[in-house]
């Protein structure tokens, strides 16, 4: 027999909960929160996922910005909507603060440029108001009080625990030489 640890996985049927590994790479990088601004840039073109690729809908056609609005209006959002922003620390008084700033900064935007960005209608200004806010708030919540940070600390102390629990010899462990 040698000192290599032997893995037996256990399959999904068995009932028998194997814990996944998680570090703080593989945790970090499972949150992302500026994919929905990607997805939002896309909608603001009249864009649909197919399953494989970006599509235009041509119902959409009237409501549609143009290129440079759904990137202006997608880079606001990333302020706040971000890996930085969900592993902050914000009190309320920064989320609301934020907030404020945020949708005065967006129609602001859309307003100085509202040609560019094929703004035709004030239904477009509400929609993407809507739309930031309910992103916004959301994000920043996340980083309020440190919800996420508490919950990376508690995954991270969660896998440190159940990595160096120490494994006592039980019949199967003997049987196939991890002792």
């Amino acid at each position: 027999m040698t000192d290599e640890a032997v893995v037996v996985p256990f399959p999904a049927s068995s009932g028998v909960p194997v814990p996944a590994r998680v570090d703080r790479a593989d945790f970090v990088d499972k949150i992302k929160p500026e994919l929905i601004v990607e997805t939002f840039r896309h909608k603001f073109l009249g864009e649909e996922w197919d399953g494989s690729k970006w599509v235009k809908v041509p119902g959409l056609k009237k409501n549609v910005f143009s290129e440079a609005g759904a990137w202006d209006i997608a880079n606001l959002m990333l302020a706040a909507s971000s890996i930085n922003i969900s592993i902050s620390k914000l009190t309320r008084e920064q989320i609301n603060a934020r907030l404020k700033n945020l949708i005065k900064e967006t129609m602001i935007k859309m307003l100085s440029n509202w040609r560019e960005y094929n703004i035709t209608d004030v239904g477009q200004l509400y929609y993407v108001k809507s739309i930031i806010f309910s992103n916004a708030l959301g994000s920043l919540n996340q980083a309020g009080d440190g919800s996420i940070q508490e919950l990376f600390k508690t995954t991270v102390q969660e896998n440190r625990n159940i990595s160096t629990d120490k494994k006592e010899p039980g019949k199967l462990r003997r049987i196939l030489g991890m002792q």
